[in-house]
């Protein structure tokens, strides 16, 4: 018999109000739960606006520590609705130590796992060094009641061994909250290949593993207010991805949108038989992987 889950993703548009935004998860959370969702999945950060766009000190203000206020909230409504709730935070782990945190709760209200995310950009528009600390739990699948879900974050989706490593420990779907978009004076054809090599890259972790993957971004314009940029126009895009990288649902890159799709997590052991690339690694020729460069 096969195993199904049906995943709820919300891809959302954010504005300062930091209530309204959590309101308006909390609504969507609803409605996912309603239609059928045992697993929602939420955006990179999505309490707040991308604040990263800028290095300023009082944005730390932001975080907030777990357990804490957020962890509260989300703690019922993945109670409430009897789901398993992927969440996305900006931890305070003491002062002046803060990390781009997933929290995972399971459908009791309990918390299954967290993930800090590992891999930092530091970009224009995408300061992210200024803010997180790297991530010191490793790449370990969080176990819950709809499966062992490999949660990784944004930038950790475009490394191939993050997603590997997720695999090689028993994950069953590998998921990807993320705040991705276009600088607004990129041309629309390096628009496009940027948007094209996003999804390629995540598609190409499901071939290559032999899992689903839920990818989730937000969606709308958020200026930056230095006046260094013109703002990120947040490309949206959310997807689901089957084992063989085939495209389970797309969500649209200007609009809001709450998918819901089933996945068979039983499709992975069927196409890794037909595609045993797990069997036939060359674990004994891969030293060199843990050196920065082979010069």
């Amino acid at each position: 018999m096969s195993k199904t889950i049906k995943a709820g993703l919300i891809q959302q548009k954010n504005s300062e109000n930091i209530q309204s935004n959590i309101d308006k998860l909390t609504e969507n959370i609803a409605i996912c739960a309603k239609e059928g969702a045992e697993l929602v999945v939420l955006q990179e950060l999505h309490n707040s606006l991308y604040f990263c766009q800028t290095e300023e000190t009082c944005q730390f203000d932001l975080a907030e520590p777990i357990p804490g206020p957020s962890t509260e909230h989300y703690s019922k409504l993945a109670k409430k609705h009897g789901i398993v709730l992927v969440t996305s935070l900006f931890e305070k782990r003491a002062p002046g130590l803060y990390h781009n945190t997933a929290v995972v709760f399971e459908k009791d209200g309990s918390v299954a796992g967290k993930y800090r995310k590992m891999h930092i950009p530091d970009d224009p528009a995408y300061y992210e060094k200024f803010y997180f600390t790297p991530g010191d739990m490793g790449f370990e699948p969080i176990d819950t009641s709809v499966g062992k879900l490999g949660v990784l974050v944004c930038w950790d989706q475009w490394y191939p061994e993050a997603a590997r490593l997720m695999a090689l420990a028993g994950a069953e779907v590998l998921i990807y909250p993320t705040a991705i978009g276009w600088e607004s004076s990129d041309p629309k054809d390096e628009q496009q290949r940027q948007l094209d090599a996003w999804m390629i890259s995540q598609r190409g972790h499901a071939v290559a593993n032999g899992l689903p993957v839920i990818s989730v971004n937000r969606v709308g314009h958020e200026p930056d207010h230095s006046g260094q940029t013109k703002g990120i126009q947040f490309w949206g895009n959310s997807f689901v991805a089957g084992p063989q990288g085939e495209l389970l649902t797309t969500a649209p890159n200007e609009s809001e949108a709450n998918l819901l799709v089933d996945i068979d997590l039983e499709r992975s052991e069927n196409v890794r038989r037909w595609w045993p690339f797990l069997r036939d690694r060359r674990i004994d020729a891969y030293d060199d992987l843990l050196k920065r460069f082979r010069d």
